[in-house]
């Protein structure tokens, strides 16, 4: 086993003795969420509603636990009393987990499939698992609060990495077998579940992989997390142990390149008509015809060609494209990478938003949506802009990764996103 001392030159897994719940089919699909991060307070509500086991109880447990708790003692403690009642229970053997997830795409069958296992941390300046997004300090507080409370990897990072050996072959053939678990989840997506515990298998895995370095498509704040966790449990003279690793979702992108969209930004504070006329000053505007989905095609037809954006605040609409190259040249540093100075979302934060409109690239100035319809709707009832982009090409991803830049944060959405609660990694 290496150690921080002497890390991986490569992804180092080690099998685990998955925490499940014992429900299957139509009962374990009401008890899987989606990730942390993607639930608002409605949503968590509808999940709650759905089953007194779901798991938002442990990602996202409310905040009015008695007073002899806090919010993350009581995820604690709900987790502790499902594992006593039954509700889930530990693997009996420790194994890698073949996890599938297929769904209809716009025109046809999708699928993603990967490995589940106990990656070993590695820091970004490693190279081996690779950042691309920048973090912030709220979100790794509130799930280092968690994990410190609930001893466990509750939900999966994703990793993408560049494979097409021995491991595509032995996942394969895994997927022959009847799955472990199998549920299809509310937004139409069929999850399956295999478990590989042949000590021989689990070999020849952990030895191709050793070979490869992995980009974090989903989860940085969760890996930040897990850093932060380890940090933690050395600091208290704890040595060595399970916090040395982390629950990871991995993805060979030869055979299963995932599916990525865009996020969309949301400034609730700058009308419409002010950020067009601040957008002149760098770039080409032109009003479009709406709806929203014959603005978007407009702007994926100009992303084609170059950097393209839409602002809108419901009612009117304008592709703003082809930005100015001395205005460019002035907000994008020229010591940074190609990759990441060309990407559509480096141009949105560092002409658009910070040179142009002159605002502050924060939480509070600055908010996301995934959904265009919401991002434009949000916009709408504020007097503000909504900013939609483009996708950014998993190619483009990691060359950034590679190149050890950040994107902005919140700047990619790897759809469709792993089950939280299919599969728990305790701590201890």
């Amino acid at each position: 086993m290496t150690t921080a001392d002497h890390p991986a030159t490569g992804l180092s897994i080690e099998p685990f003795r998955a925490l499940r719940f014992t429900a299957s089919g139509d009962g374990l699909a009401r008890r899987l969420s989606p990730p942390y991060d993607v639930i608002d307070a409605a949503g968590v509500a509808d999940l709650e509603r759905a089953d007194p086991y779901n798991v938002v109880r442990l990602i996202l447990p409310r905040d009015d636990a008695p007073a002899a708790q806090d919010r993350y003692q009581r995820a604690a403690t709900t987790l502790a009393a499902w594992r006593d009642a039954g509700v889930l229970a530990q693997d009996d053997a420790a194994g890698l987990y073949v996890y599938e997830m297929s769904y209809r795409g716009h025109d046809a069958d999708l699928r993603t499939r990967g490995l589940l296992a106990a990656v070993e941390l590695s820091p970004p300046d490693a190279g081996v698992i690779l950042p691309h997004e920048n973090t912030m300090a709220g979100p790794v507080a509130d799930r280092l609060a968690l994990t410190q409370a609930t001893e466990a990897n509750l939900e999966a990072i994703y990793l993408v990495y560049d494979g097409g050996g021995s491991t595509a072959a032995m996942v394969a053939g895994v997927v022959a077998a009847a799955p472990i678990a199998e549920a299809t989840t509310a937004d139409g997506v069929t999850h399956r579940l295999w478990a590989l515990t042949d000590h021989e298998a689990v070999a020849v895995v952990r030895a191709d992989l050793s070979t490869r370095r992995a980009v974090i498509a989903d989860g940085h704040h969760r890996y930040a997390t897990y850093l932060r966790y380890q940090a933690y449990r050395r600091d208290r003279g704890d040595g060595s142990g399970p916090w040395d690793r982390g629950l990871a979702f991995l993805v060979d992108a030869r055979t299963a390149e995932p599916q990525v969209e865009a996020i969309h930004r949301v400034i609730a504070s700058l009308p419409l008509a002010t950020a067009v006329a601040r957008a002149r000053d760098g770039f080409s505007v032109t009003a479009v015809d709406g709806p929203s989905d014959a603005a978007l095609d407009r702007l994926r037809s100009a992303g084609q060609d170059g950097t393209a954006f839409l602002l809108t605040d419901g009612a009117q609409w304008y592709l703003v494209h082809a930005p100015d190259p001395r205005e460019l040249e002035a907000a994008v540093p020229s010591d940074h990478a190609e990759a990441w100075r060309g990407l559509d979302v480096t141009v949105a934060h560092r002409l658009l938003i910070g040179r142009l409109w002159g605002l502050r690239d924060t939480e509070d100035v600055v908010d996301f949506e995934h959904d265009p319809p919401v991002a434009v709707a949000r916009a709408a009832a504020a007097g503000g802009t909504a900013l939609l982009l483009n996708p950014t090409p998993v190619a483009d991803v990691a060359a950034v990764a590679t190149a050890g830049e950040r994107m902005p944060r919140k700047s990619t959405l790897f759809t469709p996103k792993p089950a939280t609660g299919l599969v728990i990694r305790p701590l201890r």
